[in-house]
């Protein structure tokens, strides 16, 4: 896995009054109001709050996926409010998995064909590409369904090519929104128990938007999101 350089004591993201407005129909929606917290380099951190309440907005933000209206959020040493678009995809392909509620696999390619695809921004040969993409489905107990076409998948087993997917590239960061939202209750413990093993195994940093608090309580970091604030408790 690549050593990253982290922010001064240890913390991969500093926010410092991140606000994001949105205009609308019906006047302006302040998404996030002057947010400022730390987050420490492989730490796992749980994000919860009303719907609306601009969970989703904050993760786009660490995942540089939208940039604030004001602040700055620091990842490592980079102040992703401060990139173009062509230096957020690079940070994007280098340091950040994504897994989303709904799995977003290629309904055509393959279990190990969809894993692959993460791997082609970053240029590796075909064989590297293949062998990681292997090894990403046998972490989450895929190896023998490397073949399938995700309708030949169960829910849960698709959420597991999409967080093979999302660590096949060795991200440094892993931004998990709602990955259980669509699962049955004994397949959202077999996700929940992956992301933790590779979270625990691989030093990831993992933050997750969960409206379950089963899910919440397994973090270290749990951020409550209400109106645009946030607050912050550790255990």
């Amino acid at each position: 896995m690549p050593s990253y350089k982290s922010n001064q004591d240890g913390f991969v993201y500093s926010l410092e009054n991140v606000s994001k407005t949105y205009k609308t129909n019906r006047g302006t929606v302040d998404a996030l109001k002057n947010v400022s917290l730390k987050i420490k380099n492989g730490d796992l951190v749980s994000i919860q709050g009303p719907t609306g309440g601009g969970k989703s907005t904050l993760l786009q933000i660490l995942g540089g996926l939208d940039r604030p209206t004001s602040g700055e959020v620091l990842l490592d040493d980079e102040n992703l409010a401060k990139k173009n678009d062509a230096a957020l995809a690079d940070i994007r392909a280098d340091k950040i998995g994504f897994v989303f509620q709904t799995f977003n696999l290629i309904p055509t390619l393959t279990a190990q064909e969809n894993v692959e695809m993460a791997l082609v921004p970053q240029s590796v040969s075909d064989d590297e590409r293949r062998d990681r993409a292997s090894a990403a489905l046998a972490s989450v107990g895929l190896a023998e369904r490397a073949g399938h076409l995700p309708s030949e998948l169960s829910g849960g087993q698709q959420q597991r090519v999409a967080i093979a997917r999302a660590l096949v590239k060795s991200p440094e960061v892993l931004l998990a929104d709602e990955p259980t939202g669509n699962l049955d209750e004994g397949t959202r413990d077999e996700i929940v128990a992956v992301l933790e093993k590779l979270h625990k195994e691989q030093g990831i940093t993992l933050i997750i938007v969960t409206h379950d608090s089963q899910v919440a309580k397994r973090a270290k970091t749990h951020l409550r999101i209400e109106g645009g604030s946030v607050s912050v408790t550790s255990r």
